[in-house]
């Protein structure tokens, strides 16, 4: 009994932490997304924040954005980290200057990454493009084409985000045990059939990981979004997030903080169900 109050006791500061920091500010968004409302009053006005969100086109894009954007970024770091993390464990002489130029995006922050990026992507001064006209190709607008410049900000994401999903697979993999491989190679098990067979199904809780936490980022994302496009051309590249402190800097507070419920209640409703799915994948070493 004694030591049921005593753990009790124990989680009290965090849960109030928790409450504090949490809890009370969500219950508040809820309660001022059903307002239009200042720093000095409000007014309720029941679901119009939303109604008004999921009907202006300029607004509820963000939602086929954020879910284009946090999909791509999440899809290819898995497969690209996890072919990285594959050949850095494999022996070869420089895996650790690799793993180093790998992991060094990660270091540079987003805000960086994003200006450096966007003077990179300069339809007429910018590197890549002058890099294609030095081989004869007319390198495209890439921030500035509606079409490609969301996928522009994906792959300046992607570069990014690398290296961290590269660091969890190569935890995941070290940890596989080498008899699992020697016993397969005694068998006659080809390269493939041992990946198949072995590093798939036992990476598995690695690339849960990965997973969940670039999904998460990518639907959360806006530092690089607002560096290199600020949302633009027109609305093409707008995600909940940049929507949401574009009507937070325009003073709709209402409307935005409906959008903050919105980007919330999707990440609820789209993370937990994939967490619980790929968490049923896995299998133990």
């Amino acid at each position: 009994m004694k030591r049921s109050i005593y753990n009790k006791w124990f989680t009290a500061p965090l849960l109030l932490v928790f409450s504090v920091f949490f809890i009370v500010p969500t219950v508040i968004s809820f309660f001022f997304s059903l307002t239009v409302w200042n720093f000095s009053e409000y007014r309720f006005v029941g679901l119009y924040n939303f109604k008004t969100f999921f009907s202006e086109y300029s607004l509820n894009i963000g939602i086929k954005n954020t879910l284009i954007y946090g999909t791509l970024t999440s899809g290819l770091k898995v497969v690209f980290a996890l072919a990285l993390a594959i050949l850095l464990t494999s022996p070869i002489k420089t895996k650790n200057l690799i793993r180093s130029i790998v992991y060094f995006p990660n270091l540079v922050s987003t805000v960086a990454a994003g200006i450096t990026f966007s003077s990179f992507m300069h339809p007429t001064k910018g590197l890549f493009n002058m890099f294609l006209a030095k081989i004869g190709v007319e390198g495209p607008d890439w921030l500035g084409n509606p079409s490609i410049a969301l996928f522009s900000v994906i792959a300046v994401d992607l570069w990014k985000g690398l290296g961290t999903a590269t660091v969890i697979y190569i935890a995941g993999l070290m940890a596989i045990p080498e008899t699992y491989y020697e016993a397969a190679s005694i068998d006659g098990a080809s390269k493939l059939q041992r990946f198949k067979s072995i590093t798939l199904p036992l990476v598995r809780g690695s690339m849960n990981s990965v997973i969940t936490l670039s999904f998460i980022s990518g639907i959360r994302q806006f530092e690089l979004i607002w560096t290199m496009t600020q949302g633009g051309p027109g609305f093409a590249t707008d995600t909940l997030a940049s929507i949401i402190y574009k009507q937070y800097a325009s003073g709709f507070f209402g409307l935005s903080t409906a959008g903050n419920i919105v980007l919330f209640v999707l990440i609820v409703f789209l993370v937990f169900p994939l967490y619980r799915f790929i968490i049923n994948k896995e299998v133990d070493l």
